[in-house]
């Protein structure tokens, strides 16, 4: 018997239509930020959590057609007292990695960070957009 891990995620419709593909590896000793993705009429948004961290630790770039996200939450050390202690925080390094479609523009891609919430828009290209056609 073979165990498969479950992966909601690829029934989204970004994966099925082949906009975004996650290189997410699971294998990571950090964390693993959660994101939306959502589709506007002109855009594609990226949310990312990301609690306790500030913009210098976070990095947001464009290489070969791939967007990544990435960065680094410190540990913070605590006293252990008597009677017990609990951690689920995670700390460490994370990298996402999503493949853009040909239909994102890569040279307007913007970010913002607030609350501890991570925002990409990526536009799509003037061509991909839907537009109206005048019946005559």
């Amino acid at each position: 018997m073979f165990l498969t891990k479950w992966r909601p995620m690829r029934l989204d419709p970004f994966w099925r239509e082949g906009l975004f593909h996650s290189d997410n590896g699971e294998s990571t000793l950090g964390f693993t930020p959660a994101v939306d993705i959502s589709e506007e009429e002109d855009h594609f948004l990226i949310k990312a959590d990301l609690p306790g961290m500030s913009e210098k630790e976070i990095e947001v770039k464009v290489q070969d057609g791939v967007l990544l996200l990435s960065g680094k939450r410190e540990e913070v050390r605590e006293e252990k007292k008597e009677g017990g202690y609990h951690r689920e925080r995670r700390y460490g390094s994370f990298c996402r990695q999503f493949r853009l479609g040909s239909n994102v523009d890569p040279d307007a891609i913007a970010a913002t960070y607030d609350s501890g919430v991570l925002s990409v828009k990526l536009p799509k290209k003037e061509e991909t957009k839907p537009r109206q056609i005048p019946i005559n």
